[in-house]
Formats: structure tokens, C-alpha cells, sequence
């Protein structure tokens, strides 16, 4: 990219508290090229004519551009099939460098679990072109990138382009930023919103690039950024281990098969033990999630969901007492632990097949298939729900998607679930919620299995947003944080217990205790009726911790 002009304007520390000297308060980048359109100089980055002026009385003079190779990246395929790696500690040199490596040469990193970044063009001392690695055997989805930087100078400035995006229509252009920790902040936070550009790139060949700014503050540090809060397998791993360890008489984790590579493939059964051995129709409600592995919130979704089940909430206790809860947190772990973004190993989007899936080449959908029919012929057994946790890269606020049938009245009694999800979670937004019968979906969990379970069965799609939600009466959107999705997983669960009320399924004299208790962000307790103002207390933020 040819960046005719920079403009720092620094006005005191900012709060984020990446620097130990003042840092950028606001950037303003100008993109413009040799092929300078009126389009291309109207990118959103700026004035041209007084950035490219304000440039020249900073620097003595306008900055030339390195020469590179024009790159084809087309929208399908993005010339980037031959990335197939991640970079492994790339120290990135200016060209004809031949000197000993010094602070300053950043080095990226992306191999380890879910990195995700395939390649590194210098442009000039303070800028970088980065690319996506494309997921594994297919080319077509780029999106998700995870990776690290170190070897930096204290205050060193950088502008990272991540030029390769396979989509066009993105929250970055309502204000969505990426995520960055480091080794001494080690709690992800998202950028300042204005530090983060996104805009049709003239250089790359009109594609839309996402750009944003960063001034390193630690030389000792190395600093993680990444699309969305990263939650991989082996977190995933710990999380289940830890669970096991507290012996819950109602939790039961099983093996329910191997991923191509070997992963487990993890159900939960959250229940009272005695509700299984009952000879009445056991109801069950079945989750899963992470079957697209760059939709991390997914998994935070589904945390919030065990976590509150398997909690001694008092509406946890009546749910286990009369509801089975089947849960696969992760359906496609081999694509979560190689940082793809919709695929597995193999290159195939899980979410498409299952009509049929194949034990050998998609071996984790074959088995959570199997369980489901196995479930559904079973005459003691109501499968009364099943929802797949998705997260959404251009809208807003939780949603759900559902199906549409001949019949009036079952569709009116689908819409009832969203309805009480919406008055328990005010980032659940009834109006994007919809139903349809689009034939591209026709392979997902959701339209499958809303053709093969009963009238009785209803089959969810719950989105969520990658970046915000509003609230009714709000002006801007609010950032979703980790415990905002495992807030609304929490509220989830919770939804049940109005519905099974709402249809006697519930016998309201069984709900004793502090049923309109919050739940206090830990998996064994709630708050009583005096709890202050009833705060989630994983809502407060640890001492010290600042946002970006």
C-alpha cells in the first residue's frame, strides 16, 4: 500500500495504557496510489490534500514507496493458494538489509494453536501488508487471523494491513476492531476503534483491506492480535478436565468419537442422574457449537451455558430435575487447533453436510449425527430442542434463525423460544431474528434436522455478533467482551426454564429459592437477595486492567 501522508496527532496518554509516553490518540491514514481515482482518494481514511501536506511538513517531504510484485487477490481465491503455512518466527528486514538483526525488525509469528497468518510484505519501516492464510484445502475462506509480534522498539509505531479478506461486507465497517493482549496485559482488549480503517484498496486490486495503527510500549513484551478473542481446543480441554475434577453427580463427559486428526470429539450430559433412569419421556435439549472454527464467541456462548447448568442456581437445579442436556462444545476441533475460519482439515464446511456426512472424512458431524437419529427413534426420548452456536461477521446483537413449516401453528409455537430469549437477554434482538427455508442452508444442522425430528422438535440457528450489540434506547453500540457472550449463554439457559413454565411442563411449586437470583460468574454459586445491585460480578473489571 502507497501511503502518501500520516498524521499522529498526540494529546496525552491514552487510557489504554499500551505506552510509557504519550501515544497515538488518533490516526489518520491517506491511501492513495499512482492510480489516483476520485474513488480511491475518497477512501475513508481522510482528506488527501491536507494529509499528503501535513506529511510533507513532518517529514521533510513525501515517503517513497517500495516496489513489489502486484499480487492477485481475487475475491475467490485470492491468489493465495500456495499459502499453506503460517509464518514461524518471521524477523520481516527493509529489502538488501544484510546487517545483524536489531530491536526494531519486528518478527511475526503465527504457529501455534488457531494462529492463523501466511505471509509478511515490508512497505516501508513503520508499515506491513499481511495475508491470511487461507483454510487448510480450500482457498475461498479467509478470514480469521491470529498471530504475534516481538523484537519491537519501545514506542515504535507500525500500520498493519491485512490485505486478503475472501469477504466483502464486514463489522469492521461499523466500527469493529481486533483484539491484542500482551505478555505483561494478558487480558484481551479490543483497539481503539479509531485507529482501525477499512476501505476498497486501489493497490490490491480495489479489494476491501482492514487497516489499523499500534504503538508498541514494552521491548520485552510480545503482543498477540487477533480477529476475535481467541478460544482453542486445548482451553477447551482444560475447561472439560476441570469440570471432571469436581466429581458433579449430574455432568457426564464422554468421547463421542475422533476428529480426521485425532481430536476428541467431547459430549457433556447435564441432568439429574435419577431423571435418566425413569421409565416417563425423557425431554432433551441438545447444543452444539464451534462447527465453523473462527466463530470463537460460539464457544464462549456455550461456556456460559455449562457453566450455569451445571452451577447450584436454583433455576439450574429445576432444569436438571426435568430436562436432559446434551452439549458438543466443539464439532469441528481439528479446524479450531489449525486457525481456519469455516472449514475442517479437509477443506470442507461441516455445516453443509449433513444430509451425509462421511465417517472418514467428516467423522465428527457423522457421529453427532448418528446420536441425534439414534435419540430420535428412541420412543422414551423427546428431543424437544436443538440449537447450533454460530457467531455473525457483519451484524449486530444475538439473533436466532429458524425454520419455516406448512403448518401456521407450529411455526407460531417456534417463534415462542426467541420471544423469551428476548425478554431475558437485552442484547437479543427479536427483529434479526427470522425464519426461512433458503436452499443453500439445506445441509446445515438447523434445516436438516428440522425436516427429519418431529412437530414437536424445534431447530435453532443463535447468532451472535463478532463485535456489539445495542440495547433498546441506546445511541452506540456496546463491545462484546468474553463475559458478555458467556453472559448470554447464561441467559440461554435460563430461557428454558420460562418456556417449560410457559407450556406445565414445570410445575410452578417446584421453583423454590431465589429463582430471580443472578448468577455470579462462577459455576457453583449465585447471589442471593443481597447481592447490592445484583451486578454480574464477572461484569467488573479486575484492578488495574484498562480498556483500549
Amino acid at each position: 500500500m502507497r501511503l502518501h501522508g500520516i498524521i499522529w496527532r498526540v494529546v496525552g496518554r491514552h487510557p489504554c495504557g499500551w505506552g510509557s509516553c504519550a501515544l497515538v490518540a488518533r490516526l489518520h491514514l491517506l491511501v492513495t496510489s499512482n492510480h489516483s481515482s476520485r474513488a480511491a482518494a475518497s477512501c475513508r481514511l481522510g482528506n488527501a490534500r491536507s494529509a499528503s501536506q501535513a506529511c510533507v511538513g513532518l517529514y521533510g517531504g513525501t515517503m517513497e514507496e517500495n516496489s513489489r510484485e502486484h499480487l492477485d487477490t481475487d475475491n475467490e481465491t485470492g491468489g493465495e493458494d500456495g499459502l499453506v503455512g503460517n509464518v514461524n518466527k518471521l524477523m520481516v528486514t527493509p529489502p538488501g538489509y544484510t546487517g545483524p538483526p536489531k530491536k526494531g525488525h519486528i518478527v511475526f509469528d503465527a504457529c501455534f494453536e488457531s494462529g492463523n497468518l501466511g505471509r509478511v510484505d515490508y512497505i516501508s519501516e513503520f508499515e506491513f501488508d499481511l495475508f491470511i492464510r487461507p483454510d487448510t484445502c480450500n482457498p475461498r475462506f479467509r478470514v480469521w487471523f491470529n498471530f504475534t509480534v516481538e523484537n519491537v522498539r519501545e514506542t515504535q509505531r507500525v500500520i498493519f494491513n491485512i490485505v486478503n479478506f475472501s469477504k466483502t461486507k464486514s463489522l469492521y465497517r461499523d466500527g469493529m476492531s481486533p483484539v491484542v493482549k500482551s505478555t505483561s496485559r494478558p487480558k484481551w482488549q479490543r483497539l481503539p476503534a479509531k485507529n482501525v480503517y477499512y476501505y476498497r484498496c486501489p493497490d490490491h486490486r480495489r479489494n476491501y483491506v482492514m487497516s489499523f495503527a499500534f504503538c508498541f510500549d514494552r521491548e520485552d513484551d510480545v503482543y498477540q492480535f487477533a480477529y476475535c478473542y481467541p478460544y482453542t481446543y486445548s482451553r477447551l480441554q482444560h475447561y472439560l478436565a476441570s469440570l471432571e475434577r469436581r466429581n458433579l453427580d449430574y455432568l457426564l463427559r464422554e468421547q463421542l468419537g475422533l476428529s480426521v486428526q485425532q481430536r476428541r470429539l467431547d459430549l457433556l450430559t447435564i441432568t439429574n442422574p435419577a431423571h435418566l433412569n425413569q421409565e416417563r419421556e425423557k425431554r432433551v435439549v441438545f447444543l452444539t457449537a464451534r462447527v465453523h472454527p473462527g466463530e470463537s464467541p460460539a464457544s464462549f456462548i456455550c461456556q456460559g451455558v455449562i457453566d450455569f447448568l451445571v452451577s447450584q442456581h436454583p433455576i439450574a437445579q429445576v432444569l436438571r430435575d426435568h430436562v436432559i442436556f446434551k452439549i458438543v462444545p466443539m464439532l469441528n476441533p481439528d479446524g479450531v487447533f489449525l486457525g481456519n475460519y469455516r472449514c475442517s482439515l479437509m477443506g470442507f464446511d461441516l455445516n453443509r453436510h449433513w444430509q451425509d456426512p462421511s465417517p472418514w472424512a467428516h467423522p465428527t458431524l457423522h457421529a453427532v449425527k448418528q446420536l441425534i437419529v439414534q435419540m430420535n427413534q428412541d420412543p422414551k426420548v423427546s428431543l424437544e430442542f436443538y440449537i447450533d452456536v454460530h457467531a455473525h461477521s457483519t451484524m449486530m446483537n444475538g439473533f436466532m434463525y429458524g425454520n419455516v413449516f406448512e403448518e401456521e401453528e407450529r411455526g407460531q409455537r417456534q417463534a415462542v423460544f426467541p420471544q423469551l430469549l428476548c425478554q431475558n437477554a437485552p442484547d437479543f434482538s427479536l427483529s434479526s431474528t427470522s425464519f426461512n427455508r433458503d436452499m443453500v442452508k439445506a445441509g446445515t444442522g438447523r434445516r436438516f434436522l428440522g425436516g427429519l425430528l418431529d412437530d414437536t422438535s424445534y431447530c435453532y440457528t443463535l447468532e451472535v455478533s463478532f463485535y456489539s450489540y445495542m440495547t433498546a434506547g441506546s445511541t452506540s453500540p456496546v463491545p462484546y467482551t468474553e463475559d458478555g457472550y458467556m453472559k448470554l449463554g447464561r441467559n440461554v439457559a435460563r430461557t428454558f426454564l420460562d418456556y417449560y413454565k410457559l407450556n406445565n411442563l414445570i410445575d410452578e411449586s417446584k421453583l423454590t429459592g431465589h429463582i430471580n437470583s443472578p448468577f455470579d460468574g462462577t459455576s457453583t454459586s449465585y447471589q442471593g437477595n443481597n447481592a447490592g445491585n445484583g451486578k454480574v460480578k464477572g461484569d467488573r473489571k479486575p484492578h488495574g486492567v484498562r480498556d483500549y
